[in-house]
C-alpha cells in the first residue's frame, strides 16, 4: 500500500511539474506582441525571450542527471522547483528587457533540474510492464503544458498583463514543493559516492554553448566561427568521457546501444521541427489574422488536446508493439501536418489552421511517448538520470534549434525590423520557408526513428 502511494504521488508530480515548466516556455510566445511593446524589441530579440530559456536549460540538463544520481534525485528536483518558482517571481517584476532575459536564464536552469530528474524517478519506482503507460502520461503532461502554454498565456496576457503569466507560476511551484517533502521520503541516489566529472562538465557547457549562441548569430561569420569551434571540441569530448572511470556522459550508451543513440537523434530532430510551431503560429494569428491574446490562444488549443488524449494510449501501445513502429508512424504524420502550413497565407482559413494542429498533435502523441519508452528501456537503472538528462537535452537543443532556424529565417528576410503592417509580406514569407524546412526536417527524422533497432 506504501508502494502504490508513492508511486501515486511521484506520478502526481512529476507530472505537475512536466505541465508547468513547458505552459510556462510556451506561454510565453503568446505574450511576445506585449513584451515587444513593453520593451521595445525588435524581431531579433524577442526571438531570444524564448532563446535564452531553452539555451541555460539545455547546457545544465546533462550535468544536473548526473548529478541527480549521485546526490539525489528528489533533492536536485526540489532545488529545480525553487530556483524556478524564483526566476517567474523576478520575470515578473523585471523593469527592463536585460533583467527579464536574465531571469528567463535563471527559469531554464531550474527547469533543466527538473526535467534531468523527473522521468528519472518515475523510471526508478514503476516497474517495466507498466513503464510505457506512466512515461505516456508524462509526456502527455509535457507536451499539454507546452501547447495549453498560448491559452493560458492568451487569457492571462490580455485581462491580467503579461506579468501574471510568470506570478502564477509561483504558487504551483510551492504546490509541487509541499507534495514532495510530505509525501515522498524516499530518496534515489544509485551512482553515490562516485566522483563528479568537473572538467568534462565545463568542455561539455562551452561546447553547447559555442553551438547554440553561433546557431543564433547566423548568417555572420561569428556564428559559423563558433558553430565550427563546437564542432572541434565534440571529439575532444567524446574522447576524454570514454577515457575515465566516471564521466558525465557515458560514450558507450551511445556508442554499443543503437536504440538509445537513434532514439535521441530522432527525439532531437522531432523537435527542430516542431517547437517553432507555436511561436510562428501565435505571431500569425495575432498580427495578421489579428486576434486577440485570447483567441489566438484558443486556436493553438487544438494541438495539446489531442496530445493529451493520445499520448497515454500510444504509451501504452509501446509496451506491447515495437516503440519504432508507433513512433515513426507518429513522425510520418507530424510531417503531414506541417505540410499543411507550408501555404499559409492572410486568406488561410482558422479551420485549416486548427485542421494542420490536430494532425501535428497526433503526430506528437504517437511519437514521444514511444521514444521516451524506447530510450529508457534501453539503459540499465544507474543509468536512468543520466538518459532522462540525455533525452532532455535533446528536447532542448531540439527546441533551441526550431527557434535558432525561425530567427536566420527573420535574419534572411525581415532583418532587424520590427513586426509591422509594411513587414507583414515578408514575415508570410519568412513562415512559409520556416514550414517547408521543417517538414523536410520531420521526413529525415522518421529515417532515424526506423533506423534505432528492435527494443522488445
Amino acid at each position: 500500500m506504501e508502494e502504490k502511494s508513492l508511486q501515486r504521488t511521484a506520478l502526481l508530480v512529476t507530472t505537475l511539474s512536466s505541465l508547468l515548466t513547458p505552459m510556462m516556455a510556451s506561454a510565453v510566445t503568446i505574450a511576445m506582441p506585449a513584451l515587444a511593446r513593453d520593451f521595445n524589441m525588435d524581431a531579433i530579440l524577442l526571438s531570444w525571450v524564448a532563446s535564452a530559456y531553452l539555451l541555460a536549460a539545455a547546457v545544465f540538463l546533462l550535468p544536473f542527471g548526473r548529478l541527480a544520481d549521485m546526490v539525489g534525485r528528489k533533492k536536485v528536483f526540489s532545488l529545480g522547483t525553487v530556483i524556478f518558482s524564483a526566476a517567474s517571481l523576478l520575470a515578473a517584476l523585471a523593469p527592463t528587457a536585460a533583467l527579464f532575459i536574465c531571469a528567463r536564464v535563471l527559469q531554464g536552469i531550474g527547469s533543466a533540474m527538473i526535467f534531468s530528474t523527473g522521468i528519472a524517478i518515475l523510471t526508478s519506482i514503476f516497474p517495466p510492464q507498466r513503464r510505457g503507460w506512466v512515461l505516456g502520461i508524462n509526456v502527455a503532461a509535457t507536451y499539454s503544458g507546452l501547447s495549453l502554454g498560448p491559452f493560458v498565456g492568451g487569457l492571462l496576457t490580455q485581462h491580467f498583463g503579461w506579468r501574471s503569466l510568470f506570478l502564477a507560476m509561483v504558487p504551483m511551484g510551492l504546490l509541487i514543493l509541499s507534495a514532495v517533502w510530505l509525501k515522498m521520503p524516499q530518496e534515489w541516489k544509485e551512482a553515490l559516492g562516485e566522483p563528479f566529472d568537473w572538467p568534462g562538465s565545463l568542455l561539455y557547457c562551452l561546447m553547447l554553448i559555442a553551438f547554440m549562441f553561433g546557431f543564433t548569430l547566423l548568417p555572420r561569420v561569428s556564428g559559423l566561427g563558433l558553430i565550427l569551434a563546437a564542432l572541434a571540441l565534440l571529439p575532444l569530448f567524446l574522447f576524454r568521457e570514454s577515457r575515465i572511470d566516471h564521466p558525465i556522459f557515458q560514450v558507450a550508451l551511445v556508442k554499443g546501444n543503437p536504440v538509445f543513440a537513434f532514439s535521441n537523434l530522432a527525439a532531437l530532430i522531432n523537435y527542430s521541427a516542431t517547437f517553432a510551431l507555436t511561436f510562428l503560429l501565435s505571431l500569425y494569428l495575432q498580427y495578421i489574422k489579428g486576434l486577440p491574446p485570447r483567441d489566438a490562444g484558443l486556436i493553438l488549443i487544438a494541438q495539446p488536446v489531442v496530445m493529451a488524449l493520445f499520448s497515454p494510449l500510444a504509451g501504452r501501445l509501446s509496451d506491447r508493439v515495437e516503440p519504432r513502429l508507433v513512433a515513426s508512424l507518429g513522425m510520418a504524420v507530424s510531417a503531414a501536418g506541417l505540410l499543411l502550413f507550408v501555404r499559409l497565407d492572410s486568406r488561410t482559413s482558422l479551420e485549416a489552421i486548427v485542421a494542420g494542429l490536430v494532425l501535428v498533435g497526433f503526430g506528437f502523441a504517437l511519437f514521444s511517448s514511444p521514444n521516451t519508452n524506447a530510450v529508457m528501456g534501453s539503459v540499465e537503472k544507474k543509468y536512468y538520470g543520466v538518459a532522462a538528462a540525455t533525452l532532455s537535452t535533446m528536447r532542448m537543443i531540439g527546441q533551441m534549434l526550431s527557434m535558432g532556424i525561425a530567427t536566420l529565417i527573420f535574419s534572411l528576410l525581415i532583418g532587424k525590423a520590427q513586426l509591422t503592417p509594411e513587414s507583414y509580406p515578408l514575415f508570410l514569407r519568412s513562415v512559409q520557408v520556416a514550414f517547408v524546412v521543417f517538414s523536410a526536417l520531420c521526413g529525415v527524422g522518421v529515417l532515424f526513428s526506423i533506423a534505432r533497432g528492435r527494443l522488445h
